[in-house]
């Protein structure tokens, strides 16, 4: 009895052996024919490539990412419109790369593992994100040229000067390219196949210097200086302040027309006679101030010799009777001078 017990345990051992010796030979033959599939649930930059050999999801990415990817992207702004190229962008896809990876954790465990798991159609659930890359340069030079075409700089505000008034320009606000955010966003829609391939380009509104509304604490004085008319008009905060009668520079030596800035000023001034023929002997002279000084009380020098002061010749208010100044009754220079900071303008015209 006992020898037959023992006979009947060694046909049940060998058949378990020969079973077993059965099972791995099919997996070993299985894992030959599926070396180069992809388990199920494993997904490339989103694509489902489960159950595929290697060759068909190269294809498939190709057609799903790659394709895509290629095609040109469109920035827009306002009516300007720019067509960017991904390949000239260096966009580059590695789909042999990540194929490879999907493979690597297809293949991962040992061969009982992956025979029992494709068995019961568990599923991975690996995820394999793309790998693609740019050319940081590229994007760069794109969005400075983009920049070039779109940037509108602001204009501020701005005051024209005539002989008689002055005329506000009023302000314009600028655009810029908001440079940073342009590359990021370039950068997402060229390595997203699946993202519209128009895109918005970002800008900021750049604010003006100066407003027609803040432009008059630019000029808390203006001076206007006209010669046909022999008047000086004192603008305080670009509104009309004073007019004064005056004399201006006879015919040639006119006072020079033009725009200029008040560079100096003094209280009863020296006379620093022009190296100029008119004035004879006294040439290259200084006077100090006194009965022979003609330049009285107040001196506001605005170009090389000419400005505006007092004079006891008031016979010559209203004409055309100095050597290049503006000429003007004492009390009326007395009070204009403080009323003129150095760096006011001077329109003559």
């Amino acid at each position: 009895m006992r020898k037959r017990l023992l006979v009947l345990t060694g046909i049940v051992l060998a058949v378990a052996a020969v079973a077993l010796t059965a099972g791995g030979a099919y997996a070993y033959f299985w894992e030959n024919g599926r070396a180069d599939v992809l388990a199920a649930g494993v997904t490339v930059a989103g694509v489902d490539v489960g159950g595929l050999h290697a060759d068909a999801a190269r294809a498939l990415l190709q057609q799903r990412i790659v394709e895509p990817l290629a095609r040109p992207l469109r920035l827009t702004a306002g009516n300007h419109s720019f067509v960017v190229d991904p390949a000239r962008a260096g966009l580059r896809v590695d789909v042999g790369g990540m194929v490879s990876l999907a493979l690597g954790a297809s293949q991962g465990g040992s061969l009982a593992h992956r025979f029992l798991r494709d068995l019961e159609g568990r599923r991975t659930d690996t995820s394999i994100p793309l790998r693609a890359t740019l050319s940081r340069a590229v994007l760069a030079r794109t969005v400075a040229n983009v920049a070039l075409v779109v940037d509108r700089p602001a204009r501020p505000a701005r005051v024209v000067a005539s002989a008689a008034s002055l005329h506000v320009v009023p302000e314009r606000t600028g655009v810029a390219v908001d440079q940073p955010a342009l590359r990021a966003e370039l950068a997402a829609a060229l390595l997203q196949a699946t993202r519209p391939r128009t895109l918005a380009v970002p800008t900021r509104t750049v604010e003006p210097r100066w407003t027609a509304a803040t432009l008059p604490q630019r000029y808390p004085a203006f001076i206007l200086v006209d010669r046909e008319t022999f008047t000086l008009r004192l603008f305080r905060g670009l509104h009309l302040a004073k007019t004064y009668p005056i004399a201006v520079g006879q015919a040639g030596l006119e006072t020079p027309a033009g725009l200029y800035r008040i560079n100096d000023k003094q209280v009863n001034p020296s006379w620093h006679v022009p190296n100029s023929a008119w004035a004879g002997s006294l040439a290259g002279h200084v006077i100090p101030p006194g009965p022979a000084d003609p330049i009285k009380a107040r001196w506001m020098g605005f170009w090389d010799g000419a400005g505006i002061h007092g004079t006891d010749e008031t016979w010559s208010i209203g004409h055309a009777a100095s050597h290049g100044c503006v000429r003007m009754r004492i009390a009326d220079v007395e009070a204009l001078y403080p009323l003129v900071p150095l760096g006011t303008p001077v329109y003559v015209g």
